[in-house]
């Protein structure tokens, strides 16, 4: 593994340590990921995909939902309308529909098309309601998350050359000045 794709792992590594010390995930939430290959390259998004960056990447992804029990979705770029890309156990566990479409590097982007190939069961679908978020090159995965969004810190907001954004979601505080909140 060359320099540039050890520095990247790291610099993931430490962005999901980080999150997961705030979010505290477990089996069963969902986390939804946006990625700009090109943006990490340090090119301007959708403009030089690479699945080698997808690949190095996806690698640090597959072992946190080893470690965590977490689902993934890999968010889709414009071309697909930001689609998603899910297992199937996913979709059925929360019973999601499916669209007909395979992401591929020109039309979905290298790490959709990356996390479909990598999963054994691979879905795309339009929309879902994830606990958390990584955005790695603005790619703009907000509409994937519940509602409350909260913005979590790293120690490490890039990747490459590519801005990270993180989030978790909390419910929402509803009842005014009289409710009590756990």
């Amino acid at each position: 593994m060359h320099e540039e794709a050890k520095a990247w792992r790291s610099q993931l590594e430490t962005i999901l340590s980080d999150l997961q010390a705030d979010a505290q995930l477990t089996k069963g939430d969902l986390l939804v990921i946006g990625t700009s290959t090109s943006e990490v390259a340090g090119h301007h998004i959708g403009t030089a995909s690479t699945d080698d960056i997808a690949r190095t990447l996806y690698d640090v992804f597959a072992s946190f939902h080893e470690k965590t029990g977490v689902a993934l979705a890999f968010q889709c770029c414009e071309h697909l309308n930001r689609a998603l890309v899910i297992d199937n156990e996913t979709k059925a566990t929360l019973g999601l529909d499916e669209v007909n479409v395979k992401p591929v590097r020109k039309a979905g982007g290298s790490m959709a098309a990356h996390a479909y190939q990598q999963f054994q069961h691979p879905v795309v679908v339009e929309h879902i309601r994830a606990d958390a978020g990584v955005d790695i090159g603005d790619t703009l995965i907000g509409m994937h998350l519940k509602h409350v969004a909260v913005p979590v810190r790293s120690s490490c907001n890039s990747i490459g050359s590519a801005h990270v954004t993180l989030a978790r979601t909390r419910p929402k505080l509803i009842g005014g000045a009289r409710a009590v909140y756990e």
